[in-house]
């Protein structure tokens, strides 16, 4: 029965059959006797793909032959015991039993586990004795670190998008020996590469030209604007190459001519560097059009490709059926190919399809159709362009990238990507997968944010209730927040769905440091002091940083007009009020001065309209319940406060939203306060400036702004919205 299993796994676990004979002799004279030994041997056999093998050099590698006495075990464990035998004395049966096995293991590579399990269990017994009740008692829990800064923290997805969290920078998790990913030059030690007789030549070019440095790439569709998802992929592609001391392309993938515009060239540049990152180069797609037709035609010569006539309806779905062009003769298809690249066949009419069955059963994908479209920057001089299943390894190779990094969905591409570069004989670099990242209560596709453009749900694409890296930027959300949420995410293969706030909460921790303190007043009361202390107006220092005040101060004017908050006053005191009310005064922050009502002045519908007050020094008056912001001499200006655009979780959810994502809008998501007040310190602000209006949450200059005119977008409260967790 050991048997059967160590070569039933042998069977399921070696991709490449060359050597599976080879494996089986030694299972079947039971040379190789433990699934350790298997893995091992696996493991020798992946990273030696060139025949014939070095037996003995195997052997060694796989512990044939080795004999492990009950002797050299029971003396590897005492010696474990005796490094550990203080700690076992002090926490008894609480100790870290795994870490004596561990140590035991890996002094006796070869040893059998349970009987190493069992010797432990004798000699601790020998050393303790039996278990008292105190043993039996659970291990009482470690107190609750301090919360850590998002920069270092990474943050375990469940299901719900609740989060927990370990201290591991992105940097770290992206370090070569974190990932397990292979080493430049040693792409064959990789499960499911594919290697031929020319990978090991190939691989010694690649490092000759590359000198064994990490290239990634990040290769975007120029069709639309990059949103929350690209962020968590710029920082996998870059981040990666940064941590292991590598480069990262930018690299359009301009292939479909139809639907590019060069506003989404620059957009994406700008977010890339945005966020903090520079390409090594910005390259694409369309530079290698002509070594791509090239390499068409070859693997037309080589038997690999041919020209179909099937419509795009009948070759979609998962059965569709078989190419009766698929056996054509070569010279036929390179007639044909050349027909379609001189304009003789209308688009539809013909492909160009690749001879491969792919892991998710689709058959024959097209590498090329027929396009009567200008391209951006080739012009008219092609008529034919390649798809992604054809181009997209292809320029990895000609890149020389190490680590072709892509989102989970991808993996049932993985084969053709190894098929391709092996089918041309030419370098062919590892596909690497990791999971999307998703938010709740959003729509990112390009279709869906151009019907809410069209709709009026939304301006445009940088709308600030979108999730575009564009709208994040415009609504004041600074890169280094949306970094350490994709850091939180962490690097993981599953699938997280997140939710708004813990992104948030990425952006508070930030402007926290980085937005200093400022004072406006989004309903204003107006409030007269009567006996103000001077006759012209007073200067007021007030700290941008009250937590930390030597990072400077700015001057407010303080007069005998100032400006409240309408909320900040109340005609009669409820329990619990602190705030201004007849009979209860309050301080005005930064001043020094506290006010108490004299008299209230309504209009004609008895609403109050105006305060008359009296001030006395902080120091010299009895300390308030509360301090309320202010401002005096301000500038009007406009804010605008965003709410969710979307009211449910999953708008695309037909259980969710039958009605779909349309009706599913905010009709409360902006709400525009046209005649704000705000302290005159931000006359000078630029567009994306951010402050913190004391109180009222963190705010952020709108591009709209002109002179005159101020505009401000809410881009967090101060404090989470309990109903959004």
């Amino acid at each position: 029965k050991a048997n059967g299993t160590l070569l039933y796994n042998a069977a399921a676990r070696l991709r490449d059959p060359k050597h599976l004979s080879f494996l089986v002799g030694y299972i079947a004279r039971r040379e190789i006797l433990t699934d350790l030994q298997l893995s091992a041997a696996l493991e020798y056999v992946r990273s030696h793909p060139l025949e014939p093998l070095d037996t003995a050099d195997f052997e060694q590698a796989c512990g044939v032959g080795v004999c492990v006495t009950p002797e050299q075990i029971e003396e590897a464990v005492e010696a474990v015991i005796s490094n550990h035998r203080a700690e076992l004395l002090a926490e008894r049966y609480h100790f870290n039993m795994g870490l004596l096995m561990g140590e035991a293991r890996s002094r006796l590579r070869w040893a059998d586990g349970k009987t190493i399990k069992n010797e432990v269990d004798l000699q601790v017994l020998h050393l303790l004795g039996p278990k008292t009740e105190a043993d039996l008692e659970k291990k009482p829990k470690a107190a609750k670190a301090r919360l850590i800064p998002a920069e270092k923290q990474k943050v375990a997805v469940v299901e719900n998008g609740e989060v927990g969290t370990e201290t591991r920078s992105l940097l770290e998790q992206l370090r070569g020996e974190a990932l397990k990913f292979h080493k430049p030059g040693e792409n064959y030690k990789t499960e499911g590469y594919v290697v031929t007789p020319n990978t090991m030549a190939l691989l010694k070019q690649h490092l000759a030209i590359t000198g064994g440095q990490v290239r990634t790439r990040f290769p975007p569709e120029p069709n639309g604007i990059l949103h929350i998802g690209h962020a968590k992929a710029i920082n996998f592609n870059f981040g990666y190459a940064k941590a292991n001391g590598g480069v990262c392309f930018l690299r359009y993938d301009d292939t479909n001519p139809e639907k590019e515009e060069e506003k989404y060239f620059t957009a994406i540049r700008d977010m890339v560097e945005w966020l903090g990152y520079q390409p090594y180069a910005v390259t694409h797609a369309s530079d290698y059009f002509d070594q791509l037709y090239t390499w068409a035609l070859e693997l037309i010569r080589r038997g690999q490709a041919y020209v179909c006539h099937q419509k795009v309806e009948e070759i979609k779905g998962h059965n569709p059926p078989p190419s009766p062009w698929r056996d054509r003769p070569v010279e036929e298809s390179l007639l044909l190919f050349e027909d379609m690249r001189k304009g003789k066949f209308g688009e539809g009419e013909a492909t160009l399809r690749m001879k491969l069955v792919m892991e998710d059963g689709k058959m024959d994908p097209v590498a090329y159709r027929v396009k009567f479209t200008p391209h951006h920057r080739t012009g008219d001089k092609w008529c034919i362009y390649p798809t992604y299943d054809y181009t997209h390894c292809l320029c990895d190779s000609i890149e020389h990238i190490t680590h072709s990094l892509c989102t989970k969905e991808f993996q049932a591409r993985r084969s053709s990507y190894f098929w391709l570069c092996n089918a041309l004989d030419v370098y062919c670099p590892v596909q690497w997968e990791y999971g999307r990242l998703n938010l709740l209560y959003t729509v990112v596709s390009k279709r869906k944010i151009i019907q809410l453009v069209e709709t009026g749900a939304v301006r445009d694409w940088d709308d600030p209730r979108l999730f575009t890296l564009t709208a994040l930027r415009r609504r004041g959300f600074p890169p280094e927040a949306i970094n350490n949420f994709c850091a939180r995410v962490g690097v993981t293969v599953a699938q997280a769905t997140m939710e708004p706030h813990l992104l948030e909460a990425c952006v508070r921790e930030v402007l926290n440091e980085q937005a200093p303190r400022t004072m406006a007043v989004l309903e204003p009361l107006k409030v007269t002091i009567t006996n103000f202390p001077a006759p012209k107006a007073l200067e007021v220092l007030v700290p941008n940083f009250p937590a930390d005040e030597s990072r400077g101060f700015h001057k407010v004017p303080f007069q005998s007009t100032v400006y409240i908050e309408e909320t900040d006053f109340r005609e009669e005191a409820d329990k619990g009020y602190k705030r201004l009310a007849p009979g209860q005064p309050v301080g005005l922050r930064h001043a020094g001065y506290v006010i108490a009502v004299q008299n209230i002045i309504k209009d004609a519908t008895g609403r109050v309209i105006e305060l008359e007050v009296t001030c006395a020094k902080s120091d010299l008056a009895e300390k308030p319940k509360a301090f309320i912001h202010w401002v005096s001499e301000p500038l009007v200006c406009e804010v605008r406060l965003y709410e969710r655009l979307i009211l449910h979780k999953n708008p695309e959810d037909p259980s969710e939203v039958p009605g779909g994502f349309l009706s599913d809008i905010n009709p409360d998501s902006l709400r525009v306060v046209r005649n704000a007040l705000v302290d005159r310190s931000v006359l000078s602000a630029q567009p994306f400036d951010k402050f913190q209006f004391e109180r009222l949450g963190y705010f952020s200059v709108d591009p709209d702004s002109k002179e005159g005119k101020m505009v401000f977008n809410r881009t967090v409260t101060l404090k989470e919205d309990p109903g959004k967790a």
